[in-house]
């Protein structure tokens, strides 16, 4: 098997990180986060999901080293460690919103395809 090339390690890294922000409730969490330091509790009256679910989601994230956290006698703060992963979804969030605001309906079948194409 041939080492992997540059390009190569950039796809696989980009790949995975897609693959973990693949899932609404993980961009939602980190959208939470980027405001600040919250703890299950208070990420559970922002976003409808159940307790096991978030806990489930934090976890992910954190195993990832999307999130830090810390222990404050009972409740565990969450707080986002990666401002690359900040950057991404801030950018694509901003982006798709914008298209949108735009009154530019998307159909699903339509979602990738270039804006001149629709």
């Amino acid at each position: 098997m041939e080492p992997k090339g540059d390009a190569d390690v950039v796809f696989d890294t980009v790949a995975e990180l897609f693959a973990l922000l693949s899932t609404p409730i993980r961009l939602k969490i980190i959208s939470s986060l980027c405001r600040g330091e919250k703890n299950v509790s208070q990420l559970l009256a922002e976003i409808d999901t159940t307790q096991p679910n978030m806990s489930q989601h934090l976890s992910t994230l954190y195993r990832a080293g999307v999130l830090g956290r810390r222990r404050d006698s009972t409740q565990i703060y969450y707080r986002l460690e990666s401002e690359r992963v900040a950057m991404l979804c801030r950018a694509v969030c901003t982006q798709v919103a914008m298209e949108m605001d735009q009154g530019t309906q998307i159909e699903p079948a339509d979602r990738l395809l270039p804006l001149g194409v629709r």
